[in-house]
């Protein structure tokens, strides 16, 4: 299934690089948020994919909806769990940070996760209980020890002025971290922490489909995930704290 996941992950990558910078369709599904001709091609190509491999199993697709639910045996069935374009205002601006995630849940459990950066040819690949590998070889988070030290990214949620407490933590985070990015894809910022590019990630207003293939790449990773009380994370419920694990206490002073 992780070989069927990263290549669909890449064929859906390269219809979103084939359109990229080219003049596109882009509609709104509300004031801020968008939707392009290729997010919708791209989200077609895996749903058809996994329908031909995988009929009994269920999709969560951020364009779609749910569909196809199948309960077996008086089980949850196989629910995959998909991002087409991760990254959408961005790429509907020619800016190349963007990227295609898939996941897959059993049991309400993440098993595999797969995020593919079309613009680096860069694909992240995680299975439960199997590690973390970019374009197949093995990663690891950081060992940055102290949040003084740390890089930091996060993302600005759609609804950021309703939010009162976001300045606040983005206050917090800058005055006592090394530096803070906004790169504008979860999925993306998530796959950096696990391959210790960033040493920790929080964000607000998040979906299913933006974090579950991230969350197991940093457990994988060696890596911790929660919530801002260090309670126990659901990927259907943000807010999410995410960290190399060593900065993670640190980190959720701040989120207080």
């Amino acid at each position: 299934m992780l070989n069927f996941a990263i290549e669909t992950a890449r064929e859906a990558g390269q219809i979103l690089l084939d359109k990229f910078g080219r003049k596109i369709n882009v509609s709104e599904k509300g004031n801020i948020n968008l939707v392009t001709e290729a997010d919708l091609a791209s989200e077609k190509l895996i749903i058809e994919k996994i329908r031909s491999h995988y009929p009994k199993h269920s999709i969560l697709a951020e364009e779609s909806g749910e569909t196809n639910v199948v309960v077996i045996d008086g089980e949850r069935a196989w629910k995959w769990i998909v991002d087409p374009l991760d990254g959408t205002t961005n790429y509907a601006h020619g800016y190349p940070c963007f990227c295609v995630t898939i996941a897959l849940e059993h049991n309400d459990e993440i098993v595999l996760g797969v995020t593919f950066d079309p613009t680096r040819n860069e694909i992240f690949a995680a299975e439960k209980g199997n590690g973390v590998t970019l374009n197949g070889r093995q990663i690891r988070v950081s060992d940055t020890e102290y949040l003084k030290n740390a890089l930091l990214v996060t993302g600005f949620p759609y609804d950021v002025r309703q939010r009162e407490n976001f300045t606040r933590h983005f206050t917090g985070f800058t005055q006592k971290s090394r530096g803070i990015r906004r790169d504008g894809s979860a999925a993306i910022d998530m796959a950096y922490v696990a391959c210790g590019r960033f040493d920790g990630f929080w964000e607000e207003g998040l979906h299913a489909w933006d974090v579950a293939a991230g969350v197991l790449m940093i457990e994988e990773a060696g890596g911790r995930v929660s919530y801002y009380d260090d309670s126990p994370f659901s990927i259907y419920a943000p807010p999410i704290c995410a960290s190399n694990g060593l900065i993670h206490a640190e980190m959720l002073e701040v989120l207080k």
